[in-house]
């Protein structure tokens, strides 16, 4: 049995992660951490287990073997760092935090302390980025020239998102770090790394942060990658397009059916595509990790790419320019 203790219900999908806990046969939830500790006892109450109000305390417990980490993402660095010194596997929202210099200290620390760390990157787990990536595997598009990924909801203008998602320092910024880290790996899992990131950020509720935004990712042969992300649009489908010399792919236009029209296909027209195969919870797998004393290599080097991104992005907003991913301070 792995014993969780939850640090922090600040995050909106905290709650979703205790679900996962409870729903798994392997874990225990033992322990509640808070840095607002009203809410830290409500939650701990809740649950029907202790309240830590010092987080050094809780990780100081020998009974305690693991933690998912909902804290704000300014506390993400502190928080993981000690964690990982207490000998606590870590199971965390994303972003990891931040700043690439953040993230490399708590990589440092996790590889140090030997524990594990799987972030939560849902997408990469879901029926339609695994058909995709068959697809792109069999190079029916041809040279990809373009991706565009698109994810938004009405969050700012309904009222529906918890005010403290409008916090600049705690968040790291808006609509982009927040629901556009979903569409900024996606796109990075099917071009790669880009040379560059442009961004531009939009204001439209009058929030501290953006909550309308565009990403470009330039790569070397000329392929664009366009995240879209924002807090106040109606009705806007999940979307993917991946277009290439020899095809196009298209996800979510706006049903969730997967579409592929390829001059490598005997048919030359619209076809759309079985997406059947599904991947077990990226929290499940963080379980299976602890269990099996194996590495989330990829879900890490992955969640580690989406913070350059995204610190390249928020850079090219502030700088009003182009942001190289060599630029980042390491």
């Amino acid at each position: 049995m792995i014993r969780i203790a939850m640090l922090s219900y600040w995050h909106v999908h905290a709650w979703d992660y205790t679900k996962q806990a409870q729903n798994h046969p392997d874990v225990e939830i033992v322990a509640v951490w808070d840095e607002e500790a009203e809410r830290g006892q409500a939650s701990a109450d809740k649950l029907g287990v202790p309240f830590f109000a010092d987080l050094d305390q809780l990780l100081a417990n020998p009974d305690i073997d693991a933690v998912i980490v909902d804290t704000p993402t300014n506390l993400h660095y502190e928080v993981m760092v000690k964690a990982a010194q207490a000998g606590k596997h870590i199971f965390t929202e994303k972003v990891i935090a931040p700043t690439l210099q953040e993230v490399n200290g708590i990589i440092e620390a996790v590889k140090s302390a030997n524990v594990k760390l799987t972030v939560s990157l849902p997408r990469l787990n879901d029926n339609y980025t695994l058909a995709i990536q068959e697809v792109l595997e069999q190079n029916l598009l041809g040279e990809l020239t373009l991706a565009r990924v698109r994810l938004s909801h009405n969050g700012a203008i309904a009222g529906w998102l918890p005010e403290h998602f409008y916090n600049a320092e705690q968040c790291g910024g808006g609509a982009l770090i927040d629901l556009g880290c979903h569409p900024m790996y996606l796109t990075r899992l099917f071009l790669g790394m880009p040379d560059s990131v442009s961004a531009h950020y939009g204001y439209v509720s009058g929030k501290e942060v953006e909550d309308n935004a565009v990403a470009v990712l330039k790569y070397s042969n000329g392929a664009l990658g366009i995240v879209e992300a924002g807090f106040v649009n109606a009705h806007s489908p999940f979307s993917i397009e991946i277009h290439g010399t020899e095809g196009t792919l298209l996800y979510g236009t706006p049903e969730p059916k997967l579409l592929l029209r390829s001059n490598k296909n005997d048919a030359g027209a619209w076809t759309e595509l079985a997406a059947d195969k599904t991947e077990i919870s990226a929290f499940d797998q963080f379980v299976q990790h602890v269990q099996n004393n194996t590495e989330a290599t990829e879900n890490v080097g992955l969640a580690v790419d989406l913070t350059a991104l995204m610190e390249s992005a928020n850079r090219s907003v502030r700088e009003n320019k182009a942001i190289s991913i060599n630029e980042l301070e390491k």
